[in-house]
């Protein structure tokens, strides 16, 4: 099973607080967490550190340290870097993250030079999986053309015109709720039925011919089996840090869809995966465990 994942690839550099700091203030921490991130990125590190044995990841970075080290990540995990593109005189993607402690929440300050695009490349290889998150426009269209038959995944986050073409053409549109309530023109109170059904029916005439979930955060993920909408719960944990929880998610949902999972099964897996995320400080080093999945899910392998 050969997986390519295709997007954003950012330096993360996390301060855990407790709180939000006050506006003109100095105020001195005491820890730091710094590790590689990106919605596609980090799902491809999940991947890789499940044990996934052909996962490639394709994006572009700056031939700088934080470019070099994101490489040395994924190549620890074992997810091929062929298609990772360090450039010279490019400055790595960064996002400065503020995690607030005490309610799980984050507020990220992302820097991406407007000069940070792929060059068009050519794969050597058949992909059986494509994941992106869009950030690649030109070249993930051109993949998903070029590759009608494999199963395509799309993790859509801001509800540009791009992403939104690019879901059309995906087998699975895994979006969030903000992006899922501009399509559909309407808030969604997530206790009535009535609206879920109708958002969902909303999202089917834009994306006619995909599978459509929508992730609720703690709340879970929505979606349609069967011709029948459903929610399927997320787990209770104790939140310290949102950070790259929708990512791992994607991640872990990718991971169940290769596996050959049901849609409800890789949704639940996904839930699980994005929940254990929010217990730990950072994104891509709060990727649990193929055993601390298992002692949640007991029929996980």
């Amino acid at each position: 099973m050969k997986i390519l994942c295709i997007g954003n690839a950012s330096y993360d550099i996390t301060v855990p607080f407790d709180g939000y700091p006050e506006e003109n203030t100095k105020t001195r921490v005491n820890d730091l967490i710094e590790c590689g991130g990106g919605p596609a990125s980090n799902a491809a590190y999940l991947l890789g550190k499940w044990g996934m044995e052909d996962v490639y990841f394709a994006g572009v970075v700056g031939n700088d340290l934080y470019g070099r080290t994101i490489k040395d990540e994924f190549e620890g995990v074992g997810v091929k870097t062929a298609y990772l593109e360090l450039r010279d005189g490019l400055r790595t993607t960064v996002s400065f993250i503020i995690a607030n402690k005490k309610t799980g929440s984050r507020t990220v300050l992302t820097h991406r030079p407007s000069e940070a695009k792929m060059e068009n490349f050519e794969l050597s290889f058949e992909p059986d999986i494509i994941l992106f998150d869009g950030q690649e426009y030109e070249m993930t269209k051109k993949l998903l053309e070029k590759y009608p038959k494999a199963i395509s995944i799309i993790d859509a986050g801001r509800p540009r015109e791009e992403i939104i073409e690019l879901a059309k053409m995906a087998t699975y549109v895994a979006c969030g709720h903000e992006f899922a309530e501009t399509l559909a023109d309407m808030k969604v109170d997530y206790n009535n039925s009535d609206d879920l059904v109708k958002m969902m029916s909303k999202l089917k005439e834009v994306f006619s011919n995909s599978h459509i979930l929508v992730t609720l955060e703690d709340k879970g993920a929505i979606y349609e089996e069967d011709g029948n909408v459903k929610i399927m719960p997320s787990i209770k944990v104790n939140a310290v840090d949102s950070t790259g929880a929708g990512d791992l998610f994607h991640g872990a949902f990718t991971y169940a869809i290769a596996n050959n999972y049901t849609f409800s099964d890789a949704i639940k897996i996904g839930n699980v995966s994005g929940a254990l995320s929010v217990t730990r400080i950072g994104g891509r080093n709060s990727v649990a465990s193929k055993d601390e999945m298992k002692r949640v899910l007991y029929d996980f392998r």
